[in-house]
């Protein structure tokens, strides 16, 4: 099978190897019951770089691409503006599936891959509903996420909560206090944010100085 690409470069193959991470995380979400696959448009014979549930299509890496989804990167290449799409199919055991098919863009800007979801519309409601509902194997379970519009208003969240967290703790004395806030907020990443360290100083009432004290301290 003739491939729309001729040679990728060294760039484009770490590109391509890129999605794989994503690969990995989008099919622990979903579970068992969606098939994730990232084609590599070298080789259109054994275009199939990655795949993760690959039992519900019977595919494993090395397999071709399949027919629609070569028709519908045909398209995708024929309209510019076109990277991604879904569709709903049968396979040849007669289950429905949802699929979406992304395409993956080179340094140059050309198609090189495509990432592609495969959900199986078949699986029973139960499993579905045990897969998003935290069960006793659940990771970080209990973890309380808040949404902000902004970078200060994470810093100010994220300080009120180590403020919680740091006075409640009576084993911590009040001279520590602001070390053990500077503390939770650094494992926290929140001095990569840009101004973070004049932001918490400010509403601590100390200085800037006192936070980098406190920071090298910790990276020592």
């Amino acid at each position: 099978m003739e491939s729309p690409i001729s040679t990728l470069s060294e760039r484009d193959r770490e590109i391509l190897y890129s999605y794989v991470n994503v690969a990995n995380g989008v099919a622990e979400f979903w579970g068992d019951f969606c098939e994730v696959v990232i084609h590599n448009l070298e080789n259109m014979d054994h275009s199939v770089m990655h795949i993760l549930n690959g039992h519900l299509s019977g595919r494993q890496i090395g397999a071709a691409i399949s027919e629609v989804t070569l028709s519908f990167l045909n398209r995708m290449m024929a309209e510019p503006n076109l990277k991604h799409l879904y569709y709903f199919a049968k396979n040849k055991r007669g289950e429905t599936f949802k699929a979406s098919i992304s395409a993956i863009t080179g340094e140059k800007g050309n198609i090189i891959g495509l990432f592609c979801l495969n959900m199986y519309l078949s699986t029973p409601i139960s499993a579905l509903v045990q897969c998003m509902t935290p069960g006793e194997n659940a990771k970080q379970e209990n973890i309380s996420e808040t949404f902000v519009e902004n970078t200060t208003e994470l810093m100010l969240h994220a300080l009120e909560d180590a403020k919680k967290t740091v006075y409640s703790n009576l084993a911590i004395s009040s001279s520590n206090k602001n070390k053990e806030i500077v503390a939770l907020l650094y494992q926290k990443g929140i001095f990569n944010l840009k101004d973070s360290v004049i932001t918490i100083a400010e509403h601590l009432g100390i200085s800037k100085n006192t936070v980098y004290m406190h920071i090298r301290n910790m990276n020592k």
